[in-house]
């Protein structure tokens, strides 16, 4: 055999074996982000898990990629309730348990943006609040359109590392 067929066939080896090795799996996510697998759609979510970051949310973003979103994290399980505040794409919607199952998703439409002349009370007033029926800790924001082809269904678990997310929440 040929020494540089031999070199080739040892360098195709050895790359087969760090493949195999690794599970040919994705780099890590930057930081501040996670990378989640649903219904076998991978998505790189922004972790927001304080009160000013959650409280913005998607706020003032004029565009979300398909596989690009937010997971809120939260230090307790409540009901809770979403707006679209100042928020200029369609977003669905999953509330997720302390468990990551799903509790309730929702489709939540471009709505008006505040009027010139409207108070932060008016306008949050007139927005339409989306429930997570039960209590919830998790929440994911996904472009618009994402549910439908998602198919999910309330009370699927998803695959979250659920703890270690907990212990980012402030």
């Amino acid at each position: 055999m040929a020494p540089g067929l031999k070199r080739t066939l040892l360098l195709l080896t050895l790359t087969a074996l760090a493949l195999i090795q690794t599970g040919c799996r994705q780099p890590a996510p930057p930081a501040g982000f996670e990378r989640v697998s649903i219904s076998g759609r991978t998505y790189t979510l922004e972790v927001v898990a304080d009160n000013e970051t959650r409280n913005l949310g998607l706020g003032g973003r004029t565009e979300l990629a398909e596989d690009k979103g937010m997971l809120f994290v939260f230090t307790d399980s409540k009901k809770r309730h979403f707006v679209m505040r100042d928020c200029f794409i369609d977003i669905d919607i999953i509330f997720l348990d302390a468990n990551a199952r799903i509790m309730a998703m929702h489709h939540m439409p471009l709505e008006d943006p505040r009027g010139e002349n409207e108070t932060d009370l008016a306008y949050n007033d007139r927005l339409k609040r989306y429930s997570s029926r039960f209590d919830s800790q998790l929440v994911i924001e996904l472009a618009g359109g994402q549910l439908e082809l998602l198919k999910l269904e309330e009370g699927q678990q998803l695959d979250l590392d659920v703890k270690r997310l907990r212990s980012m929440a402030k």
